[in-house]
């Protein structure tokens, strides 16, 4: 009990900081807030950065990771789980309008920026208040053991990768290795 109890703690520190993600992003990119002087081509760049990012922190969160698939192994909340999916597709969606719009410098971006991050707020409140109570009774306690354990072992590995520069890290393709092979055209409001 006392393992689910801190992995839940620990998830919620990460839902919260996820969500102050996404509200400080809002605050900054509210469409009234530029109803007088329109954003340049580098804020739009740079709000489609911070998109990404929040976006981010929100998609590859230990909760997919490690309890999702424990409920979904243990059958439990299959509808709710479908139903938080399918506000992830709509906030990928949002945010593939919110880079379509930046690339054309389209007053349209704050709205689907603003779109996309109250869709990932609602799945972090959903997943709060209905999802982690599930997760607590359905989760049996020696998965609660093994996710704990797993989630030590991310921490560990991001911990210890932070310090080493791309090209260091295991599996990275090395620096020679990249400058060998022909460019990729990237585009630059690309999305998951």
């Amino acid at each position: 009990m006392l393992t689910s109890t801190y992995t839940l703690v620990a998830l919620s520190i990460e839902q919260a900081s996820a969500r102050m993600g996404l509200q400080s992003l809002i605050e900054r990119w509210h469409p009234a807030a530029w109803r007088h002087a329109a954003p340049t081509p580098r804020q739009f760049e740079l709000a489609c950065d911070a998109l990404r990012m929040a976006f981010d922190n929100c998609y590859w969160r230990k909760l997919d990771k490690f309890v999702v698939p424990a409920l979904r192994r243990a059958g439990a909340a299959q509808d709710l789980l479908a139903e938080l999916d399918a506000l992830t597709l709509a906030a990928i969606e949002a945010r593939a309008d919110a880079h379509a719009a930046a690339a054309v410098h389209d007053h349209g971006f704050g709205e689907a920026l603003e779109r996309c991050c109250n869709l990932l707020l609602e799945r972090l409140e959903r997943e709060e208040r209905e999802l982690f109570p599930l997760a607590r009774t359905y989760v049996p306690s020696e998965a609660w053991f093994a996710i704990a354990n797993q989630m030590m072992a991310n921490d560990a590995w991001q911990v210890e990768n932070r310090s080493y520069p791309a090209s260091q890290i295991p599996g990275a393709l090395s620096r020679s290795s990249a400058r060998q092979s022909p460019p990729l055209a990237v585009p630059h409001y690309a999305t998951h």
